[in-house]
C-alpha cells in the first residue's frame, strides 16, 4: 500500500523500525507498486485478516480460536510460522481480561474510518478495530497490531492512541485500546498518557519515511 494512503499498522511497523528493516519495507513497497502500475498481481489478500476474524469469534464465544489456526494452517501452510504466535499472544491477553471479568460479551459498532493529516498528502486506514461491550456495560475498541518486529513501546502506542482518536473521533479515547498481538500486551491512554507532542512526532517520521521512498524509488526508474 503506497504511503500516501497506509494503514496504521503499516505506519507503526514501518516507521519504527530499524534502519535495515525499514529499508526493506520500503523497498517491497515499492515494488507492489511498480507490479500494480504493470497491472500485475504482486500477492493476495491481507494475511492477517482470517486470523483477527477468527480471533474477534472467539472473544464473541461463536469460535475456538485453536481450532480455527489449526485450519487455517492447514488451508495455507504459510500460516504455519506466525498464526500459532498470533494466536497464543491474543489468547494470553484475552483469558487475563476475562479473569478480570467473565460478564457476558457483545459485539459493539463496528468501526472502520481513516484520517486524511492536515497539510500533508497523506490518509491514514483505520480498520479491523475489534469492539466488544461486556455485561456491565463496559465497552472497549480493541486495535490490533500483528508484526514480529518492532514491538509497540510507549513511543509508538502514543502516536497511534492519537491517531485512533483523530480518526474515530466518536469514540472516547479512555475506551481505546491498542492490542500488541504476538506480545498479548495492551497499550491505552490511561497508562501511556499522550504528550502533546503526538502530532508533531507523527508528521516528522512520516516525512523522513517519504523522503526516504522517494530516494529509493528513483534506484527502480
Amino acid at each position: 500500500m503506497p504511503l500516501q494512503n497506509i494503514h496504521l499498522r503499516k505506519f507503526l511497523k514501518v516507521g519504527f523500525s530499524n534502519a535495515s528493516r525499514r529499508r526493506s519495507e520500503l523497498r517491497a513497497d515499492i515494488r507492489q507498486e511498480i507490479a500494480r502500475e504493470a497491472q500485475a498481481d504482486s500477492g493476495g489478500g491481507d494475511f492477517y485478516v482470517p486470523f483477527w476474524a477468527d480471533a474477534k469469534a472467539h472473544a464473541l464465544g461463536t469460535r475456538d480460536l485453536r481450532q480455527a489456526v489449526r485450519e487455517r494452517i492447514a488451508a495455507n501452510g504459510g500460516r504455519a510460522a506466525l498464526y500459532p504466535r498470533l494466536r497464543d499472544g491474543f489468547l494470553q491477553w484475552w483469558d487475563e481480561r476475562r479473569r478480570l471479568t467473565n460478564a457476558p460479551v457483545q459485539a459493539g459498532d463496528v468501526q472502520r474510518a481513516s484520517f486524511s493529516v492536515p497539510g500533508l498528502a497523506a490518509t491514514v486506514k483505520v480498520e479491523n478495530v475489534l469492539s466488544v461491550t461486556d455485561g456491565a456495560g463496559t465497552c472497549r475498541f480493541i486495535y490490533p497490531y500483528f508484526a514480529k518486529e518492532p514491538a509497540l513501546n510507549d513511543d509508538s502506542a502514543r502516536i497511534a492512541l492519537w491517531l485512533l482518536s483523530q480518526a474515530l473521533p466518536s469514540v472516547p479515547l479512555s475506551e481505546i485500546r491498542i492490542l500488541d498481538v504476538i506480545r498479548g500486551r495492551t497499550f491505552s491512554v490511561g497508562r501511556t498518557p499522550l504528550r502533546g507532542d503526538e502530532e508533531a512526532e507523527f508528521r516528522r517520521i512520516y516525512e523522513v519515511l517519504i523522503e526516504e521512498r522517494d530516494r529509493l524509488r528513483r534506484e527502480y526508474d
